[in-house]
């Protein structure tokens, strides 16, 4: 008697498992596919980041070169000034 009431609890706690899991099993497929998802987001905003990047190094060097170009100008204007 004790056997199959021990049997019966075991029965019972793999059918509420069984239901427990369930759900989580069946969002899996759209799990993964949000999984895949954001990791190409996060590979396309890599990508963005280094343009940006790069992007901001060229700015810079352009600023560079205006400062540059904007003290020889001064200094050709103030050599025609003398």
């Amino acid at each position: 008697m004790v056997k199959w009431i021990v049997l019966a609890v075991l029965l019972f706690a793999l059918v509420v498992l069984a239901l427990a899991v369930r759900p989580v099993l069946v969002r899996l497929p759209r799990l993964r596919r949000a999984a895949v998802g954001l990791q190409r987001r996060q590979a396309d905003a890599e990508a963005l980041r280094h343009s940006a990047e790069a992007l901001q190094e060229r700015a810079e060097a352009l600023q560079r070169q205006g400062e540059t170009t904007q003290q020889r100008l001064e200094l050709i204007k103030a050599k025609r000034g003398k």
